[in-house]
């Protein structure tokens, strides 16, 4: 099967669609996998350097003033004629589009190619790109009931984030765990705010883990840009600080998380069924976020401080009330891995078998 992607701006459109490619290559080498993304964001190093052909195009968002809108959609235009080009010289069996704005002008031109067209929607809010070519798609692949408010239903698949699927089969490194001063036979709990940190979290966080249950250790995520709070917690032996921390490595005795309710995130903490305390970024396009983690909190899959909300009383109370509570910790716990779609990755891959064979 050859197969493109088209994904970018943001991790939480790429990191999906690697994982989905890394998956399928894994599953038979013979796909043939080729990357559209834009020339200018972190899609253009990040997908070479894992291994994949890149097709670079220049796309923007229609944001702004009217001048910069009218900007955005004559190189949207522009972009989808080379992206016809592109697609013409692959000749792919199906376009797989994982969100940002570079998406919509390669779904538009697979579509007037008459190539398969398949979008996946990680957000419980569609975002624009995905509303501007849900029309069109043979697919679309979600994440959260709350999309069917928006998509076509007849075309919905809800399928879930390849990262699970990822995250439910990483092994877990018990030297690597160890090397972070982490202790196993104690309930881990891991702190982590997104790959640069908080530094607002960062400044609450000592009051609220002093005097927590000495049962639980704490491994805190302080972000690589906040090195200079190492030492926060120098004379407590059960919380740990590192700047960055591979989670897939340790997610086999994670217990439980404090984190941004990012789509990944989300994602992989419900495939294994990890009681969540979720505190949504305010600062994300249409405050997703904060519906993401709201879809979870109706199953009671997890808990949620907005950030309005957070001091070091309102964590420390989580906190104790979550993981210090065996009841309430299995029933978190339970709801969660109801909540989580582990298998993700086979199940699109399955579908995209199933629209391949329908013939160009």
């Amino acid at each position: 099967m050859k197969i493109c992607f088209v994904t970018g701006g943001t991790g939480g459109h790429i990191y999906p669609a690697l994982a989905l490619a890394d998956k399928m290559k894994e599953l038979d080498s013979s796909t043939e996998i080729l990357f559209i993304g834009n020339d200018d964001r972190m899609e253009k190093d990040l997908i070479p350097q894992n291994g994949y052909a890149f097709k670079a195009l220049h796309t923007s968002g229609l944001v702004g003033n009217a001048f910069k809108k009218c900007m955005a959609v004559c190189q949207m235009f522009k972009a989808e004629g080379k992206a016809k080009k592109y697609l013409k010289e692959f000749n792919p069996d199906v376009v797989i589009g994982f969100g940002g704005y570079v998406s919509a002008p390669v779904i538009m031109a697979a579509h007037s190619l008459g190539i398969h067209t398949v979008i996946h929607e990680q957000n419980s809010i569609v975002g624009k790109a995905n509303q501007l070519v849900m029309k069109k798609v043979d697919a679309i692949i979600t994440c959260y009931e709350k999309c069917n408010e928006v998509f076509p239903k007849e075309k919905i698949h809800m399928l879930g984030n390849p990262r699970a699927t990822i995250a439910k089969e990483a092994k877990f490194d018990e030297d690597y765990f160890k090397s972070l001063g982490l202790d196993l036979d104690k309930k881990t709990i891991l702190i982590v705010m997104g790959s640069l940190g908080s530094s607002s979290v960062n400044e609450l966080m000592k009051s609220a883990l002093k005097d927590v249950d000495g049962d639980l250790q704490f491994l805190y995520v302080c972000g690589k840009d906040n090195s200079q709070d190492l030492n926060l917690f120098e004379n407590q032996k059960n919380i740990h600080v590192v700047p960055y921390v591979d989670t897939l490595r340790i997610y086999g005795h994670v217990d439980g998380m404090v984190c941004r309710a990012g789509a990944t995130t989300l994602a992989e903490v419900t495939a294994l069924g990890i009681p969540s305390i979720v505190i949504p970024s305010p600062y994300v396009a249409n405050n997703h976020q904060f519906y993401n983690a709201s879809m979870l909190l109706k199953e009671q899959a997890c808990r949620i401080i907005e950030e309005k909300d957070l001091n070091a009383e309102t964590l420390q109370g989580q906190i104790v009330s979550l993981y210090a509570n065996p009841v309430v910790y299995k029933e978190t716990h339970e709801h969660a891995l109801q909540m989580g779609k582990p298998n993700a990755a086979y199940d699109i891959i399955d579908l995209l078998k199933n629209i391949c064979k329908k013939g160009k």
